[in-house]
């Protein structure tokens, strides 16, 4: 039995921390792969909408495993793989990443339909999944059941995250909503790139943070054998002095 807490406020920190830190890898990749979504939208239409649904989970899944890279990457304090590597690291997992994905959304969306505290109980608990895919190599159940794992002991404090991430994502739905009710359709599509540009690092990192902040309260190993040099100590995201 775990005997240590995470923080979610040490947590939160230690997203957007890594988000200013590794910004100069996390934006501009963002910006690509987003702009090829933004373009889909606008150039598939009518019957694709369906396409479009697929490049975007697609992209979307390839951008939150390399992510998930960078944040095991910098656990000993410093970033040594290029966004290539990163990259390639998350190639021979994509299919199972992107089955991971839509089975998450199927089971959370039918948890909602069922009076939304079911929703809320699957998203808390299967919120570290993908990580453990990704940094583990796990098959997709059994990642669903690694994170099942790690949160145990932990529900509240994971739920209190996903909190904080549900209500800025809403606030954040109400101000594009805004914004864009009276563009046109490029203007949408450029409302929503820049919106996926700014908010999906954050989304990905929150995921890969708490991974690794489950990890450390269960007593695991969460740096490489790679001398740490520098970077910030003491928070979820770095390894403490």
């Amino acid at each position: 039995m775990s005997t240590q807490r995470i923080e979610p406020g040490e947590v939160i920190g230690s997203a957007f921390q890594i988000y200013r830190e590794q910004a100069s890898v996390l934006i501009p990749t963002a910006i690509i792969l987003f702009a090829i979504v933004a373009l889909a939208r606008l150039v598939l239409t009518g019957g694709a909408a369906a396409l479009v649904s697929l490049v975007a989970l697609v992209l979307g899944v390839f951008y939150q495993g390399m992510v998930v890279e960078l944040v095991g990457d910098v656990q000993d304090g410093r970033r040594d793989n290029s966004v290539e590597q990163l990259f390639r690291g998350v190639a021979p997992i994509v299919l199972p990443l992107i089955g991971l994905s839509i089975l998450l959304g199927i089971g959370v969306g039918i948890g909602f339909i069922l009076l939304i505290v079911p929703g809320l109980f699957l998203i808390t608990i299967w919120s570290v999944a993908a990580p453990a895919l990704v940094i583990e190599r796990r098959g997709v159940f059994a990642a669903f059941g690694r994170s099942r794992e790690l949160v145990r002991e932990h529900g509240w404090q994971v739920f209190a995250v996903i909190l904080v991430v549900i209500v800025l994502s809403i606030l954040v739905g109400i101000i594009v909503a805004i914004v864009a009710s009276g563009l046109g359709t490029v203007g949408i599509a450029i409302v929503q790139w820049v919106v996926n540009v700014l908010v999906s690092p954050f989304e990905a990192l929150i995921s890969a943070v708490l991974y690794f902040s489950l990890r450390r309260v269960h007593g695991e190993s969460v740096v490489s054998d790679a001398p740490a040099t520098g970077g910030p100590t003491g928070v979820p995201g770095y390894p403490s002095a």
